[in-house]
């Protein structure tokens, strides 16, 4: 698809606009709000956002096409949604792939042969600067070390389904998590546009 104007691919467009004043609203545990004022047309604007690190996720695949998901309480939602292994980029250091290396093992036990950058997403853009980075893993096996978990993940509940039956549940409304719905959607094409390449093979 091309953009009305040049004639090239549509993409997000990077700003970069006079910040006049920044202050920190709130200091979390996991993430910030500030309030920035903003130069923008000639005028000030004033938003408030969440200052979020960013994160990894992971769409792990089985040899049989099916998709890991855990599902866990989410205290915002008030829901035990359904997601795809994900964390925080809050390891100094660490590149994104690293952390959904690690994550995987952390939060399923597992370690995958291969990896695959799948798309990077904002989240939340009206409201944070949180960018998640989503990745394929395939060729899965067991962890050497099982992890401990506590809190909302101590009691996570891990199922494999068919990313097919997973599609359509993103696509019917039952599944609402915006990274597992984004990360699947893209899985899924990915492995079909392979599928018909004459060798079979993936790719980025």
């Amino acid at each position: 698809m091309a953009d009305a104007v040049g004639g090239s691919p549509l993409a997000d467009e990077p700003v970069t606009l006079e910040v006049i004043d920044s202050d920190l609203v709130y200091e979390g545990r996991v993430w910030d709000v500030r309030s920035d004022t903003v130069a923008y047309n000639g005028d000030q604007i004033v938003r408030q956002y969440v200052d979020h690190p960013g994160a990894a996720a992971i769409v792990a695949i089985d040899d049989t096409d099916r998709v890991l998901l855990i599902q866990q309480y989410r205290h915002p939602i008030r829901h035990r949604d359904w997601e795809i292994p994900a964390g925080l980029l809050d390891v100094a250091g660490e590149t994104p792939m690293q952390s959904a290396v690690r994550e995987l093992a952390e939060e399923a036990d597992l370690v995958a042969e291969s990896w695959e950058p799948l798309v990077s997403v904002f989240t939340t853009p009206g409201g944070n600067d949180e960018v998640v980075h989503l990745f394929l893993a395939r060729g899965l096996s067991a962890a050497r070390a099982i992890h401990p978990r506590e809190d909302e993940e101590a009691d996570i509940r891990v199922e494999w389904v068919p990313l097919t039956e997973v599609v359509a549940g993103v696509l019917a409304g039952r599944l609402r998590n915006g990274i597992l719905a984004v990360g699947v959607l893209a899985a899924a094409e990915r492995l079909r546009a392979a599928a018909e390449r004459p060798d079979g093979a993936s790719g980025s």
